[in-house]
């Protein structure tokens, strides 16, 4: 079963709104693992308010960003898990790149438009 990276600010919470819950509603509607990702350090995932998340965080704390390959290159290795074994959906177009350059199928989510439609039919497309 893949496991779906989702893109923590801007995208799963929202600031000064906090978790995006129309986002989340969706995906619990798949039973496959969630890992929410982000370049946030400790006192960023504070202030930006990523705590207390439904799904568990991934973080290198800006050591690589998600804009260099080797953050999910560490990803995968700390999971155990092959590109071929994620789908995820990232609002900064560097990231998205960055994931797909390793084989990562990747959406990139306009986070202004927030269309859950759009980003529903690219889960259900990828998830098997």
């Amino acid at each position: 079963m893949k496991t779906i990276l989702v893109d923590a600010f801007n995208t799963f919470v929202i600031k000064d709104y906090g978790i995006f819950e129309e986002m989340h509603s969706l995906l619990e509607e798949y039973k496959n693992r969630k890992i929410i990702v982000t370049n946030a350090n400790d006192e960023q995932i504070i202030t930006l308010g990523l705590v207390n998340l439904p799904y568990e965080l991934f973080t290198l704390k800006h050591e690589p960003e998600k804009s260099d390959p080797e953050y999910f290159k560490v990803l995968l290795n700390k999971y155990d898990l092959k590109a071929e074994d994620l789908i995820y959906f990232e609002h900064n177009v560097d990231a998205v790149k960055s994931a797909e350059s390793l084989g990562i199928k990747t959406y990139h989510y306009n986070h202004e438009i927030k269309d859950l439609v759009k980003l529903k039919d690219f889960l259900d497309n990828n998830i098997n």
